[in-house]
């Protein structure tokens, strides 16, 4: 995603799931609207659960990404 500007990264590698989506959520909440965040996490379940969580509540989600060990949820915060 070369021509998405992360304005906000989350390392949540390594927690235990929910951990990774409670941490999106909370920066998600906190985030001023147009504002792109990527949550980085090695619990496989944030890739079923943030994007959940995102269309749940209205958000965009960017992208979904395996990087090697590792997974980015990449999210705009529309409203």
């Amino acid at each position: 995603m070369a021509d998405v500007k992360i304005d906000q990264s989350i390392d949540a590698r390594g927690a235990a799931c929910p951990g990774p989506l409670m941490e999106l959520i909370k920066a998600v909440k906190s985030a001023d609207v147009g504002t792109v965040i990527e949550i980085l996490s090695s619990e496989k379940g944030t890739t079923v659960d943030a994007p959940a969580w995102i269309k749940k509540v209205g958000q965009e989600l960017i992208a979904v990404e395996e990087r090697g060990n590792h997974w980015a949820i990449i999210v705009k915060k529309i409203k």
